[in-house]
């Protein structure tokens, strides 16, 4: 990827689950935003309920929505 086309990191705590795969995620330095899980966490099945924390990568276009990449233990 171009350094233009990479994502901001952050982390969160879900908020909530919401109806299609997304969920609604509190940045720890910023507002709630929604996100969706990556591929590999839907190919492995990776559950994902409210109160987990997660790493985000934000788009920077859009930095109401974003990209779950890793839950935390």
């Amino acid at each position: 990827m171009s350094e233009k086309e990479t994502g901001i990191e952050v982390q969160g705590t879900v908020e909530e689950a919401l109806a299609g795969g997304m969920y609604r995620v509190k940045v720890d330095q910023g507002p709630v935003v929604l996100a969706y899980a990556s591929g590999k966490m839907k190919k492995f099945h990776i559950r994902i309920i409210p109160g987990d924390r997660v790493k985000l990568e934000l788009s920077p276009y859009d930095l109401t929505r974003g990209r779950i990449t890793y839950r935390d233990k």
